[in-house]
């Protein structure tokens, strides 16, 4: 009996849920294709009927991992809220840090991703990007990119550092000290 016309689609979304975990926890060189296939229930021959290669499964689960992030997933809770605040203290989160939550690549890859093939680091870059703009967003004027940039980029390396810390009273300090400058940079675009 042949398989139903959603069966190739759901696979190759279990393939990339399966990869954007384990590349986010343990690096590109760290993962095969194998351990990827056994962790869906799959062989490694299922794998080239969805993906050329290792590379293009990376640079696919970055993506797939941005769009499942905390930050995607973000909602003001109400039209008073200050959006600004409630973003940063998502994104620089315990939550979002941990294991309890789908992490986001562009802190969890940054290091591995400067080492890959030009692919990889196209798509991370777009993913930042994408972050950027994002940010812009929730109540952000277009003037001072520069400020969006920074705060971005101390979000990003405030969860790099975090997750790798093993001193939890430093990393309350560093992801609150994150959330009070992120907020300064980004309501000083907003306000200015």
């Amino acid at each position: 009996m042949p398989y139903p016309d959603t069966h190739k689609p759901k696979t190759r979304e279990k393939i990339l849920h399966s990869a954007a975990r384990l590349f986010s926890w343990h690096g590109f060189d760290n993962v095969s294709i194998d351990a990827v296939m056994a962790d869906v229930g799959l062989t490694r021959g299922a794998f080239y009927s969805h993906f050329s290669d290792k590379g293009a499964l990376y640079a696919e689960a970055i993506s797939y991992a941005a769009l499942h992030s905390q930050l995607v997933k973000y909602k003001p809770a109400s039209p008073g809220e200050n959006r600004l605040q409630a973003l940063l203290d998502v994104y620089l989160s315990h939550q979002h840090v941990g294991q309890e939550a789908f992490p986001c690549p562009l802190a969890f890859l940054a290091t591995d991703v400067g080492h890959r093939d030009p692919l990889v680091r196209n798509t991370y870059t777009r993913v930042y990007q994408n972050m950027v703009k994002r940010i812009g967003k929730h109540g952000l004027s277009q003037s001072k990119r520069e400020n969006r940039l920074a705060a971005t980029a101390m979000m990003i390396g405030g969860v790099a550092i975090a997750r790798a810390l093993d001193d939890p009273e430093t990393v309350d300090e560093l992801l609150a000290a994150c959330r009070k400058f992120g907020l300064v940079l980004l309501e000083e675009e907003e306000n200015g």
